[in-house]
């Protein structure tokens, strides 16, 4: 066996290893910070934002961070931790949430939204999918690399507690902070993967933009018998306005929605050839019998565009 794949495979053998040890710990580290309801959507929940702000600022200094702290914002406090090994080295800023959405309807659920447990290997609970679970990895990855004296880098973490609504306090946060804040790269695990056997990175996500549209009609609700057929019913000019948005091919029809776009590279292209993807079972997921895309792209392309899988 050569070499490097020789110390790849001895790496990833530690790794696994360090893993199976600690999985009973990892595990209820974990579930202590699911079980607390830290909904950013309730006004009146201070008690259990802060009590989960402070759990991911404990786990942070028990994991190898140097520092961490809890750090009050206009809105629901960040979590700052950090561990610099050498100033001259990269930095890599991982962001992450503590807030979670609103679990009701409660009568959906099989288990309590805060109660998590496993089921099929899989763990069920609010936040464990978004973005608890995917915080805890990071944080556990920089804890092995810390324990095993193999952290390349220097790391800080940036955890905020109102993802779920818009993180109307980051900007000012991070604006007010600029220098604590400073990095070479930002990792962020709040994204998806196209399958458990693929692992995936996104390297760019696509932006959304909010309008609000009222259309203005006749004074007074009209009768259908006297008016119907001369004035126009605000609700279907509504419907006429957002049905010329895209033509029957799907292709945009706002006027310079395209001069900005940037087209793939073809490293780019190369590198989503190379994904495995099913259209029907990707379909079959959502259960819709058929998906629509924009002339000229394939369902592929299109998720390429918007999350930049590679």
């Amino acid at each position: 066996m050569p070499a490097v794949l020789y110390f790849r495979k001895k790496q990833m053998d530690n790794i696994k290893k360090y893993i199976e040890q600690n999985k009973e710990r990892f595990l209820n580290e974990l579930f202590n910070l699911l079980r607390i309801p830290s909904v950013s959507a309730q006004k009146d929940n201070k008690e259990t934002m802060y009590r989960a702000a402070t759990n991911v600022k404990d786990v942070f200094i028990s994991s190898g961070c140097a520092q961490a702290r809890v750090m009050d914002t206009e809105g629901w406090p960040v979590v700052y931790g950090e561990k610099i090994i050498n100033p001259e080295l990269p930095t890599v800023l991982v962001y992450g949430h503590y807030d979670v959405q609103p679990p009701e309807p409660l009568e959906e659920w099989t288990s309590h939204p805060f109660k998590p447990v496993i089921r099929d290997d899989k763990i069920y609970g609010r936040g464990a999918d978004d973005d608890k679970g995917q915080l805890f990895m990071q944080i556990k990855a920089f804890e092995y690399m810390v324990k095993d004296n193999k952290l390349p880098c220097n790391v800080k973490f940036l955890v905020e507690g109102e993802e779920e609504i818009s993180s109307p306090s980051l900007k000012k946060f991070c604006i007010e902070n600029k220098k604590m804040l400073e990095a070479d790269v930002i990792l962020v695990s709040d994204t998806t993967m196209l399958s458990l056997a693929e692992p995936t990175i996104t390297t760019g996500l696509r932006g959304i933009a909010y309008f609000e549209l009222t259309i203005t009609g006749p004074n007074r609700d009209l009768h259908s018998g006297l008016y119907g057929g001369v004035v126009n019913n605000p609700a279907n000019v509504l419907a006429t306005i957002i049905a010329s948005l895209k033509d029957a091919d799907g292709c945009i029809l706002i006027p310079g929605f395209y001069d900005n776009v940037v087209e793939l590279s073809e490293e780019e292209r190369e590198l989503l050839n190379r994904v495995s993807f099913n259209e029907v079972q990707f379909a079959n997921n959502i259960k819709v019998k058929k998906l629509h895309v924009e002339r000229g792209y394939t369902v592929l392309k299109v998720l390429a565009y918007a999350l930049h899988l590679m």
